[in-house]
């Protein structure tokens, strides 16, 4: 209730908000009018055209209405067909969605990172903390595919790679799905990559696999087996939560299982590098030309495009 409080209010809070700009403006407008001061009419020009914007931004945000839009999100990307290329790729799209987090003012937490043979990632968990985080990644749900000239190619042939991104809604701790001990399989393993002596030194990473369903979860990010374990048995209830509701809404099996490869002719959205630039989302059409901005986490208007048809 708290939670929601609170959405409700910083909804109330911008409308508010804009409401008093377009008073403001209004009075510039009524004053620039009467004075003829072009100067004070072209800042409220100025003024409208920036809250039209905000308008829009909140016009979207208020249809973000489904009982999970409101919550953080686990987003998990996975390389797929491409080998080195396709680490490098998973790694690209981890940093896009960690600046689009960052240009949103939300917090990202690390819970798992398995690392490529020579680069990039195989797989990678984070949590997305922020208001209707859920509700905006659920847009990204599919395979990824990235056209360029490789950079580990010697001989600088062009190279197709593809990711799949999942996003799961967090679970509130009162909606926690009952595990029994005697559905999983717990491993605990000494954690690779960064992270310091005694992470690297003690079996503290911790993979769990639930035999019901075959989901194998891994984290490994913190220094404590038992808040890894915890952290994993988070993300587990995650999918599980996903995989229950796909199963009362047939329509939305694809989106929490994996049915698809990984690889051509599944893609939801094509970024192109070469031989022209462009990013593409084979879903609703929407184009950008400047592929560098995307990949620096300007996603809204291909999210926006994809929510509003749905």
């Amino acid at each position: 209730m708290l939670k929601e409080r609170t959405a409700v209010k910083r909804q109330l809070d911008e409308w508010s908000s804009m409401l008093a700009s377009r008073e403001e403006m209004d009075t510039c407008v009524q004053l620039g009018e009467e004075s003829g001061d072009m100067e004070l009419l072209r800042e409220a020009e100025e003024g409208l055209e920036k809250l039209h914007r905000r308008l829009l931004a909140f016009e979207f945000e208020i249809t973000l209405n489904g009982p999970d839009d409101m919550r953080n999100a686990f987003l998990v990307i996975h390389a797929g067909a491409g080998g080195t290329e396709a680490m490098d790729w998973a790694e690209m799209l981890l940093r896009m969605y960690s600046r689009w987090s960052e240009r949103k003012g939300f917090e990202t937490d690390l819970y798992d990172l398995q690392p490529g043979d020579e680069a990039g990632v195989k797989s990678v968990t984070i949590l997305i903390k922020g208001a209707y985080a859920f509700g905006y990644l659920k847009s990204e749900i599919g395979i990824h595919r990235l056209v360029r000239i490789s950079p580990f190619d010697g001989a600088g042939r062009r190279h197709t790679s593809f990711a799949a991104v999942f996003v799961y809604p967090e679970p509130e701790e009162e909606e926690e799905i009952e595990i029994r001990d005697d559905e999983i399989v717990v491993e605990t393993f000494r954690a690779g990559g960064a992270g310091g002596q005694h992470v690297n030194k003690t079996d503290s990473a911790v993979r769990l696999t639930h035999l019901p369903s075959g989901i194998v979860v891994q984290c490994q990010n913190e220094r404590s087996q038992h808040k890894n374990r915890s952290m994993a048995l988070k993300i587990l209830m995650a999918r599980l939560r996903g995989l229950k509701k796909a199963e009362e809404q047939k329509k939305q099996t694809e989106t929490y299982q994996d049915q698809k490869d990984i690889a051509w002719g599944s893609q939801i959205r094509s970024y192109v590098l070469q031989p022209y630039r462009l990013v593409k989302d084979h879903r609703t059409q929407h184009e950008a030309g400047n592929v560098d901005a995307v990949l620096d986490g300007h996603l809204d208007p291909f999210m926006e495009a994809y929510l509003r048809t749905q």
